[in-house]
């Protein structure tokens, strides 16, 4: 028989059990949707943990004031003012390689309003070369006059504007946040993807944002004594300086100028970005071989039909000896059931992998990424354990004796 002749036959035995190699299916369709699933849920994690370390700046060293209760706070206190921009200034002047240092400060807000209206929002003061990078739809970003003269302006994101000011122009309008006065001048994009680009912050929404001179935070804003004079120092470093080697530095003039007290926190998002993407490839691996095993059991269903066939279908062996059909041909047909089977199921499976990843990123707003090489793998994996599930039935069935085949019971 041609290669041909053995896919037709197989294929019209399987459709004359359409039932029974439906339910065989379902162990590869299962095991392969297991698998895109997992992979692109493991994928969609990845991507959102990348891009969130990946805004805080790969060139970036992060220097953030240490949470701390108002006793241990008091006793450092004595000996250490906590991060300030004292610390900026000396890292700038003895640490080779950087560019820029921006502090930010975030301001306990107490209420938000304007004209009888309130909302509310989180309120920081930022460098403004750091807000440069936000995406505006009106007015203009904060430059270095404001920064400079300590001007009371302000950035807004869109649920501020719309909850305060109606959708009506908003650029030139005052609010008022605990007892100051800010003049908009800027309001943030409303896409539902948008999200904070400022240095040193994880990817996060602007709807509800609002962003200030650091200068302005500073001066015009009453901050508890306790607390540090500022929350955070993004220490930018020129290209091809590491990261690593610089934080180390810092690490040294910061013990200094803290007398030892461990009332800051160093981070490296370049450590943090390595350190994720080998956690999301343990995860990718887990999660792959938790789904293989549905994808083996598949494959294991198939075999067992498989053999039940070839006992079946017996005496159908031994008359197709009888007439000439080598061992060749009885193994070509058997196996080609059998990958058909896996075949058919894999595709299937793929289009229930996707159907079920854009389930889970719908419902549970967690993301997914189908990706080539999920596709790829299930699919070869289905097609390998197709083969090697039909292998064994093909060669018991090869090897029966044409004789006693003709003579077993139908």
């Amino acid at each position: 028989m041609t290669f041909e002749e053995s896919l037709l036959t197989a294929l019209a035995n399987l459709r004359a059990h359409k039932l029974r190699t439906t339910l065989t299916m379902l162990g590869m369709i299962f095991g392969v949707g297991a698998v895109i699933a997992m992979l692109s849920i493991g994928a969609g994690a990845e991507k959102q943990a990348l891009a969130s370390i990946g805004s805080l700046g790969v060139r970036n060293v992060l220097i953030r004031t240490t949470e701390l209760d108002d006793e241990e706070t008091k006793e450092i206190r004595k000996k250490s003012l906590g991060v300030s921009i004292r610390d900026g200034e000396a890292i700038a002047e003895a640490v080779d390689g950087v560019e820029a240092v921006l502090p930010r400060i975030e301001v306990k807000v107490h209420r938000i309003s304007s004209a009888g209206r309130k909302t509310e929002g989180k309120v920081q003061g930022v460098a403004w070369t750091s807000s440069r990078a936000l995406p505006l739809v009106e007015g203009r970003s904060l430059d270095a006059r404001d920064e400079s003269t300590h001007a009371q302006v302000c950035l807004i994101g869109p649920r501020i504007r719309n909850e305060l000011f109606g959708y009506g122009t908003a650029v030139g309008r005052t609010l008022k946040v605990n007892d100051v006065w800010l003049e908009v001048v800027g309001v943030l994009g409303s896409s539902p993807g948008s999200a904070s680009k400022v240095e040193g912050m994880p990817a996060m929404s602007t709807s509800r944002e609002i962003y200030l001179p650091v200068s302005t935070a500073q001066r015009k804003f009453d901050r508890n004594p306790l607390d540090s004079p500022v929350d955070e120092l993004v220490v930018r470093l020129r290209v091809g300086v590491s990261p690593a080697a610089s934080a180390e530095l810092m690490k040294t003039l910061l013990d200094r100028l803290h007398a030892g007290e461990k009332d800051y926190e160093i981070i490296v998002p370049e450590a943090l970005l390595e350190q994720s993407r080998k956690t999301q490839r343990i995860f990718a691996i887990v999660m792959g071989s938790i789904a293989g095993i549905s994808l083996l059991v598949g494959g294991i269903g198939i075999m067992n039909i498989m053999l039940a066939s070839v006992l079946e279908r017996t005496r159908e062996i031994g008359i197709r000896r009888a007439l000439g059909a080598r061992p060749k041909d009885i193994r070509t047909q058997f196996v080609i059931e059998a990958f058909s089977i896996s075949i058919a199921g894999g595709f299937v499976g793929i289009v229930t992998g996707v159907a079920l990843a854009r389930v889970v990123a719908a419902s549970a707003g967690w993301p997914t990424v189908v990706t080539i090489a999920s596709l790829v793998l299930s699919t070869g994996v289905s097609m390998l354990v197709g083969l090697a599930s039909g292998i064994y039935p093909a060669m018991r069935a090869a090897e029966l004796d044409p004789i006693e085949a003709l003579s077993a019971k139908s």
